[in-house]
């Protein structure tokens, strides 16, 4: 790996940590029920990854600032796995359960989203 690619690479995961930061700390989403912030961030980078697969880019530079870099860094899959951790230490299996399945289901809903919004429009 060459330096440019190295300094893309950091670009983008230097913007992706001061998102990440900024959401998880100063964003606060009321709808009814409690979800995370780092879900949150899980589910705006789901969607942004469905998007950047949909419009299918062949430029290794943008692939090295926005999968690798950004979408690396913003992504908060071991806080995710760290808040299932912790729910499992205090035995609160049924939702260490909910939380799973709302991370995994609502990612993937995201990411679908994201994909057939670019692809029909």
């Amino acid at each position: 790996m060459d330096f440019n690619s190295i300094a893309i690479i950091f670009i983008g995961s230097f913007l992706g940590l001061i998102f990440r930061i900024f959401i998880q700390n100063y964003l606060k989403i009321n709808i009814g029920f409690d979800i995370q912030n780092t879900s949150i961030v899980n589910f705006i980078a789901s969607f942004c990854l469905g998007i950047l697969v949909a419009l299918n880019f062949n430029n290794n530079d943008i692939l090295l600032l926005f999968y690798t870099g950004f979408l690396g860094c913003f992504s908060t899959f071991s806080s995710f796995i760290f808040q299932l951790f912790v729910l499992l230490r205090k035995r609160k299996f049924i939702r260490l359960f909910f939380h799973y399945i709302e991370v995994i289901v609502f990612s993937f809903l995201f990411f679908y989203l994201g994909y057939f919004l670019i692809i029909f429009f």
